[in-house]
């Protein structure tokens, strides 16, 4: 039996190769730097995981110990600079302590690597990991992938946000770029069968689907299978990466820190210059999933509320350990709060519900107009806004996206604890607490948490301060009486039923 450990398995790709892999047969160990982001999984039971940081060498030695086959799946990308190379730092650790453990092979999805073309910083980045493991004196899998289509993928996320929203387009030279998207499915089926490769192979394989497009025809091809007029476009000469990555940022969930480097690599032209992969690894049963079947399957899933997993799920490799609220003594030892509790005449149950719900398409319950300006002025900074909304509109699971906050604790029928994400001078939080019962009412509380970084961090409070009481009085006030409307209208339903 073939024991696998799978990084990055919090994220897109290594969410769905899990269960691929378990269901193959394989024994598998997961590293997660946050165990209850794992734990959250529907796999988690079926799993050992291994808390380790990428950047610990010896979490990471920890984490190989036994394993036959190791799948990198970590990435740096969006955050910030410095990403190649701290990608590449983190690449090499893990390479020394996988040739130390006697791991049999790696596997790494990168991206493809046109030849003759000057690369964008996301491919050379993903190229100089796929050497550095190549490198590592452990039979290697470099699968180089274009444009992944799936439900939740950043890629598959700015395409279908930029066609659904703007039937008239400006665009930039990159549309006439040729791509050879691949369907998340047949990637999932060339990782896990890369695990039984034989040991003298260790080599690049370009991977891609059955249809070679450029961005713009993807686009219209998008917008025909779902049912969308065709899209008026206007193309342009010149939009640079900066301005295209403003102008993703604003119009899709993708924030632009993260869209630049995804629209850097669209310049290029990623087609597979062979297919040997198909000598060792057999295409899944039916052929490869052509563009439009990809397409089609993404949006059902999304609209069966049925994406297990989303780009925006992925806390990247490198990204410094999260502090939480209860933290003693970072922030110079500040944090400010706005408390607020009050008796709520509903059952824990329906006003968990409530508080499961909220934001996405259900909104905050307060002052809708603000929370929109927010979310605006989040977005022409660099930062996520609204769009990115929820997962799965009834359950909130540990690291999540909601808008611009992300999901850092979940305890059933107790508390539910919020990181913004947005930017910020500081960091902050927003809890939603349970309490006790007493005569038929429960307590429902409510902190807004934040900690100032330097002088512009405390002037912010205090300058968003005095609104407090309309954005975070009216979300508890408006919450609390939705999940009374559910409680009595679920004992309304109990009577007449009676």
């Amino acid at each position: 039996m073939t024991r696998s450990l799978v990084t990055g398995a919090t994220g897109y790709i290594g969410g769905r190769l899990v269960p691929v892999l378990l269901d193959a047969g394989h024994t598998v160990r997961v590293m997660a730097r946050d165990e209850s982001k794992a734990q959250a999984h529907d796999w988690a039971d079926r799993v050992e995981i291994a808390r380790a940081d990428a950047t610990d060498a010896d979490d990471v030695r920890r984490a190989l110990e036994g394993v036959d086959v190791a799948y990198y799946l970590l990435h740096s990308i969006g955050t910030g600079k410095d990403f190649a190379a701290t990608e590449e730092r983190i690449a090499r650790t893990f390479a020394e302590q996988a040739h130390a453990a006697g791991v049999q092979r790696i596997v790494y999805l990168s991206g493809m690597d046109p030849a003759g073309e000057e690369l964008s910083e996301h491919l050379r980045s993903r190229d100089r990991v796929a050497q550095v493991l190549l490198d590592s004196g452990v039979p290697t899998t470099v699968l180089q992938a274009g444009v992944v289509i799936g439900s939740g993928s950043a890629s598959f996320e700015m395409l279908r946000h930029l066609t659904e929203r703007l039937p008239v387009m400006v665009t930039p030279r990159w549309v006439h770029s040729r791509i050879q998207p691949i369907a998340v499915r047949d990637v999932l089926h060339y990782l896990a069968g890369s695990a039984s490769m034989p040991a003298d192979v260790s080599r690049r394989f370009d991977i891609g689907g059955p249809d070679v497009l450029t961005y713009l025809s993807m686009m219209q091809r998008y917008a025909a299978v779902a049912g969308l007029p065709k899209r008026r476009i206007l193309p342009v000469p010149i939009l640079s990466p900066t301005l295209s990555s403003l102008w993703v940022g604003l119009v899709t969930p993708v924030p632009s820190g993260l869209a630049r480097p995804l629209v850097e690599s669209l310049r290029n032209n990623v087609v597979a210059s062979e297919h040997d992969i198909d000598e060792l690894v057999p295409p899944p049963e039916g052929g490869l999933t052509g563009f439009d079947r990809s397409v089609e399957l993404a949006l059902t899933r999304i609209q069966n509320l049925d994406v297990p997993t989303s780009w925006s799920s992925a806390s990247p490799a490198g990204a410094p350990a999260a502090p939480l609220p209860s933290d003693p003594d970072w922030a110079g030892g500040t944090l400010y709060a706005d408390e607020r509790t009050r008796e709520v005449d509903a059952t824990p149950d329906d006003l968990w519900a409530v508080i499961q719900g909220i934001g996405g398409s259900q909104g905050w319950y307060s002052w809708p107009l603000a929370w929109r300006v927010r979310g605006l002025l989040d977005r022409l900074v660099g930062g996520p806004g609204l769009r990115r909304g929820r997962r799965d509109p009834e359950r909130l699971l540990v690291g999540d996206a909601v808008d611009f906050w992300r999901v850092e604790q979940v305890e059933e029928k107790k508390l539910l604890r919020l990181r913004a994400e947005m930017r910020l001078p500081g960091l902050a939080w927003l809890e939603l607490c349970i309490g006790s019962t007493d005569g038929g009412t429960t307590t429902f509380s409510h902190r807004a948490l934040y900690a100032p970084r330097g002088l512009v961090g405390r002037l912010y409070w205090w300058s968003i301060y005095p609104f407090h009481g309309v954005v975070f009085g009216g979300l508890q006030r408006n919450l609390a009486l939705a999940a009374e409307q559910r409680s009595h209208g679920s004992a309304q339903t109990e009577r007449s039923a009676a």
